[in-house]
């Protein structure tokens, strides 16, 4: 028999005794090897929906399995690597700061209305770029386009002009979208699947199977804080939960890369909390991530680099280093025990002070010697004096809106 042959070896169906219960089926399918390599663009048989009982298709499953590892591992993208000659220039392929996804005058224009006489610029040649490794924001609010760049990077649109490249094949590529996990940002999961049923679907669905695709069903459900309820139907779980096993499926088959339209919605803080430190380890462990959020504290402590746009337009990109490293604004002085003459001279040195409780704030712009001298000698108590420095709320309201 050839390479990649299947067959169905028995199906039986078994009809209960009462007239009202339905007939259960049971389908087993032997093969020689996966009907397709795990990066193939059609998923293997095992990513069909399960019709059998779950004890009849784990065993199917474990006995593909085996029969695999005695023929030997599929070639995979990562073979065809290594099989790739190297450059004629003799330069070495680019590791750390190789660039995953490019980004030329990307456009894209909807044509709305009854007669769609009415055309609407959602992306307006934006243009970027994602480095290997790197943690990157995507930012802007709403309306100015994001969701319709991320559809366009992963081909679920096409553009209307311009193109762009991720691991330097075009959009919508096979061979790039393989090595992609995403997570929308309003996922939809079968009401009456459970977290595990969903997580293993996408594993099935992305070429795993058997033991494997068990195991790593395990470890993405307990990493996303799931796994307590992970056999319960979605339908009674939270947003909160339903977004982490959504992430948990984007996560399932170790991509290269992880696209995430705003992780952290719906998540209370200790949801948000752990999609922080899922979002590090898989930096650490040399992945890269491109996400988009309305939550620019996350954003500021989280990210390498930001891309902020403003009605389909690139407004600001750059590294976080580069665009918050600037110098002191101002400095916010907090006092206690502040009288009526003490508050009647700063007013006259040019301060506006606000009472809140039984302190009092004010910012001072430059030196603020002049403040604390006048607070000493009225007998006020200097409670916390904080430089503050251009944060990425300071830059985002003044450049996105």
């Amino acid at each position: 028999m050839r390479r990649g042959q299947a067959w169905i070896s028995r199906v039986s169906v078994r009809v209960g005794s009462k007239p009202a219960q339905a007939p259960s089926f049971s389908i087993v399918v032997r093969r020689t090897r996966n009907l397709f390599p795990t990066w193939a663009s059609a998923p293997p048989l095992a990513a069909l929906p399960k019709v059998a009982r779950p004890e009849v298709v784990a065993k199917a499953e474990d006995r593909m399995e085996a029969t695999e590892s005695e023929a030997g591992p599929e070639p995979g993208p990562e073979d065809a690597d290594e099989d790739r000659p190297a450059p004629s220039d003799g330069s070495r392929p680019r590791t750390d700061e190789e660039a995953l996804i490019v980004v030329r005058d990307l456009r894209k224009t909807f044509k709305t209305g009854l007669l769609k006489q009415k055309v609407v610029d959602a992306v307006q040649g934006v243009s970027f770029v994602v480095h290997r490794g790197e943690i990157v924001g995507f930012l802007g609010p709403n309306g100015s386009g994001k969701t319709t760049t991320i559809k366009m990077l992963l081909g679920l649109i096409a553009p209307t002009a311009g193109d762009a490249s991720m691991f330097g094949h075009p959009i919508g590529a096979q061979a790039a979208r393989r090595r992609i996990g995403f997570l929308p940002e309003n996922p939809y999961v079968f009401p009456s699947l459970t977290p595990r049923e969903f997580v293993e679907m996408s594993g099935r669905l992305s070429g795993m199977s058997g033991k494997h695709l068990r195991k790593r069903t395990e470890e993405v459900l307990d990493r996303t804080g799931v796994l307590y309820a992970a056999d319960r139907q979605v339908r009674r779980l939270s947003k909160g939960m339903l977004q982490r096993s959504a992430l948990g499926a984007a996560m399932i088959a170790e991509p290269d890369m992880l696209i995430l339209d705003e992780p952290m919605s719906g998540l209370d803080p200790v949801g948000r909390k752990q999609v922080r430190d899922i979002i590090f380890e898989e930096r650490d462990a040399g992945r890269t991530i491109f996400f988009s959020s309305h939550i620019l504290a996350d954003v500021e402590a989280l990210c390498d680099h930001v891309v902020i746009l403003r009605k389909g337009k690139v407004v600001v990109a750059g590294s976080m280093s580069e665009l918050l490293a600037g110098d002191v604004r101002h400095t916010e002085v907090t006092l206690a025990g502040v009288d009526d003459a003490l508050r009647e001279v700063l007013e006259e040195l040019g301060y506006e002070l606000h009472a809140r409780a039984d302190v009092t704030l004010l910012e001072v712009k430059g030196d603020p010697s002049d403040v604390l001298r006048a607070a000493l000698e009225h007998g006020a108590r200097v409670v916390e004096m904080v430089p503050r420095r251009e944060t990425l709320e300071d830059l985002f309201m003044r450049q996105a809106l």
